[in-house]
């Protein structure tokens, strides 16, 4: 039995051997399990880097695909005008006025599907591609375009929408060509000559002074006389060497928010005219370059805002309000613009016409036309309408209670910048305007805007104006005399202060107060908007006549244009907003579910 138990029970060491065998093949199978599951880990590791990798790859490709887009509308301006009006984001947002480049001015960033083309990020490691859709919709109404970008690395694609605007006029608080008064008003020709280009000793230079706060951006292609102003915004000047700036003696120097001085930046060049605007009022180019006209007046016209959406219109010259320069296509007067003729209700009656304002669009008003075929040429002055002084001013209604006249009632005629278009002439294609504004709208003018009061948005938030005079934008501000050999001059009008919301540009001229240097203190001049011209205009003296400058910027200027804005002549788009979204395409080329 003895014998039978050692032969069942293995006695010293050889029991052991088998207990150790049994560890040793355990261990081995947990490192084993453990070397398993380090590469699967590690290998996971190395796919989920790579995935990494293309997903910011792609997003780069997609900011790629906009930076190319941008540098195609700098070299040619029309081409928010190419695209597949078939792309999904161009079909979504109604952009149905776009064409494919061809031959060798295609792009492949327009190809759609998974046969369609994408565009190649140069020198991309692993290699990017792009393609994106154009939406112009609101190219007409505020110069905006927006494209949708998608990139694509690998098996990864994502997608960014992006709003361009043009760089423009409305970028600034304060824009000024010149630093010195209009010479139509001064008659110093030579002065229309920068600083650093050597301008002439004798042309006194306008300065900002020391009670100026200016709340936005600034710039100027000239050098800048500044006398301790406060700015709170950013300030540059065309001025390619130092200094940029003149602190006249006795002046404490500026305040500066942003930086020690201005920057250096390129010239900013006005164009040559506001013509573009009037094109917006014709009615033979609807098939294409004008969708839906604006409205033309012709000869000295009156606009007052209300708070409701409208506006009353008098403008007794008009004959039509949407022009035709095409043979076989009859100008019109369409009910929106107000019906011509001196009718109860009309633009040439005593009360004028009431109308909505004109939706994302155009006012012009023109000189009377002098040629005897255009549609609004007049061989006889309108009724209700008496000129006064040969040209040089003129009243419109019949009673006190209707009567406009400018000049107004006792005031002293202020001059004109040139003698065929004089203040007030009877035939100037001048617009007068106040009043609480509702709407998107721009109003330009051949010749002088004069805003005749407060000019504010009935909601600030969504209401936007726009002034492009092609002569000066003046704040009203007669004055009468007392008369004798020692008249005393005061301000005709007794209210204090002025308000203007809108963006405003005189293109060949100047924004000015009327009668700045005249009278006594007229409280402050509020500006909420932009300012751009070409000779800087002054808008009081300090601390004796005129007004005290408070201009803020209106913050939606930097991604938002009134209707058909006017741009500088070489500009270039920039990118006021981004937003990552869902990516449009997959890798394939095939359309996102």
């Amino acid at each position: 039995m003895r014998a039978l138990a050692n032969r069942l029970t293995p006695s010293g060491h050889d029991g052991d051997r088998g207990v150790a065998l049994l560890i040793v093949i355990s261990v081995g199978m947990v490192m084993l399990i453990l070397v398993a599951t380090g590469m699967t880990v590690a290998m996971g590791g190395l796919r989920k880097t790579d995935t990494d990798q293309d997903w910011n790859g792609a997003l780069d490709a997609a900011f790629a695909g906009v930076e190319e887009y941008q540098s195609r509308l700098a070299t040619d301006s029309s081409y928010y005008t190419y695209g597949d009006k078939t792309a999904p984001f161009s079909v979504l947002t109604g952009s149905t006025k776009l064409t494919l480049p061809t031959g060798a001015t295609a792009n492949p960033a327009f190809g759609l599907g998974v046969s369609g083309t994408w565009a190649s990020v140069p020198g991309s490691t692993p290699v990017a591609n792009f393609r994106y859709e154009v939406d112009n919709s609101d190219y007409t109404t505020t110069g905006g375009i927006r494209i949708r970008s998608t990139g694509r690395v690998g098996q990864v694609t994502r997608s960014i929408v992006a709003d361009l605007k043009q760089s423009g006029f409305i970028d600034y608080l304060y824009f000024t060509d010149y630093e010195v008064q209009d010479p139509d008003q001064t008659g110093l020709g030579q002065c229309a000559t920068h600083i650093w280009e050597g301008r002439s000793g004798g042309c006194a230079a306008i300065r900002f002074g020391s009670t100026d706060v200016i709340d936005g951006p600034v710039h100027s292609n000239d050098t800048l006389t500044i006398c301790q102003t406060t700015f709170n915004g950013k300030v540059t000047s065309s001025n390619p060497g130092l200094p940029m700036v003149i602190t006249p003696s006795g002046c404490s120097a500026a305040t500066y928010a942003v930086g020690t001085g201005p920057l250096y930046q390129p010239e900013i060049t006005m164009p040559a005219t506001n013509a573009q605007l009037k094109k917006e009022t014709r009615n033979d180019l609807t098939g294409s370059e004008v969708p839906l006209p604006g409205c033309l007046y012709t000869g000295p016209t009156v606009i007052t805002f209300t708070s409701d959406g409208k506006m009353n219109v008098k403008s007794p010259w008009t004959l039509v309000t949407n022009y035709s320069e095409t043979s076989g296509v009859a100008s019109s007067s369409p009910a929106a613009c107000g019906t011509p003729g001196t009718a109860t209700g009309a633009l040439g009656s005593v009360d004028g016409a009431t109308i909505d304002t004109i939706p994302s669009n155009v006012v012009y008003v023109q000189n009377v036309p002098t040629v005897a075929t255009d549609p609004n040429y007049r061989s006889t002055t309108p009724a209700n309408f008496s000129c006064v002084n040969s040209n040089a001013g003129w009243t419109f209604g019949s009673s006190s209670t209707t009567l406009t006249q400018y000049p107004a009632a006792n005031e002293i005629t202020p001059s004109g910048s040139t003698s065929t278009k004089p203040a007030y002439g009877c035939k100037n294609g001048d617009v007068f305007v106040k009043g609480t504004f509702k709407g998107a709208m721009t109003i330009g003018a051949e010749n002088y805007i004069y805003v005749t009061g407060d000019l504010t948005y009935s909601d600030a938030s969504k209401d936007i104006l726009g002034l492009v005079g092609n002569g000066a934008v003046w704040v009203w501000n007669p004055m009468k005399s007392s008369g004798g050999s020692n008249p005393t001059i005061s301000p005709l009008l007794t209210d204090s202060g002025r308000t203007i919301q809108a963006a405003i540009i005189s293109v060949l001229h100047t924004f000015q107060v009327q009668n700045y240097d005249q009278g006594s203190l007229r409280g402050t001049l509020t500006i909420k908007g932009s300012i751009a011209q070409e000779f800087r205009g002054p808008v009081g003296t300090v601390g004796a006549t005129g007004y005290v400058k408070a201009y803020k910027y209106d913050s939606r200027l930097a991604y938002l244009a009134p209707p058909k804005f006017l741009s500088p002549v070489s500009s270039s788009y920039g990118v006021s907003q981004f937003a990552d979204v869902p990516a449009a395409f997959l890798a394939t080329g095939a359309t996102a579910p």
